[in-house]
């Protein structure tokens, strides 16, 4: 009897948590206007693999950009990121080092990675698809990312702030990064999840 006390009580709790997130409403609507990325509340984390074995995860520390929003005419719409390739941090200062160094990044001949939309699009509820050129390593090339919209409202201070994420996936060899590859993978899996102050 205890016992099917116990699993009545984890069934109502599962079938009540359920019901919550069923009913949890959608990120709020977009206001439209100028957002200025938020460098505290913003992260760009990227994961590559290592002699094919197991995933190293980085981030770079300093992110700033403007996105301009017009939900109701997507083609005004503008994102322009830029991320300080000496952020780098992988969590071992020597592998931070070698990955600043002309071999890797060459972060004093090329100190900014940038991302310029072209296009936007949406594609689903909350979703979009933005077009744009991703420059890094002082290579420029067309890039496509599906972005999600994940929450808009009001900050500590009454400013208005909206959410978005995106995945991707790039080749570092087709930015010129060639050294190492084989022992350290080619594709780069990059998450950019930023947080904008409207202006």
């Amino acid at each position: 009897m205890k016992r099917f006390g116990i699993i009545s009580l984890l069934g109502l709790l599962l079938a009540i948590s359920l019901s919550l997130a069923l009913s949890a409403p959608p990120p709020q609507e977009v206001l439209p206007g100028t957002y200025q990325v938020d460098p505290v509340h913003s992260s760009v984390w990227f994961r590559i693999k290592h002699l094919n074995v197991a995933y190293l995860y980085g981030r770079f520390n300093e992110v700033t950009g403007t996105v301009i929003l017009d939900p109701e005419d997507l083609a005004a719409s503008r994102v322009d990121i830029q991320v300080k390739a000496e952020s780098i941090d992988t969590h071992n200062a020597d592998r931070d080092k070698h990955l600043k160094s002309p071999e890797f990044f060459d972060v004093e001949k090329y100190p900014l990675i940038t991302f310029r939309s072209q296009a936007c699009r949406k594609i689903g509820d909350n979703e979009y698809e933005v077009q744009g050129d991703l420059t890094l390593h002082g290579v420029t090339r067309p890039l496509t990312v599906t972005v999600v919209h994940t929450g808009a409202g009001p900050g500590m201070q009454g400013e208005y702030r909206v959410g978005f994420e995106t995945t991707f996936t790039i080749k570092r060899s087709d930015f010129g990064m060639t050294t190492l590859i084989g022992p350290v993978a080619d594709e780069v899996r990059i998450t950019v999840s930023g947080e904008g102050i409207r202006q």
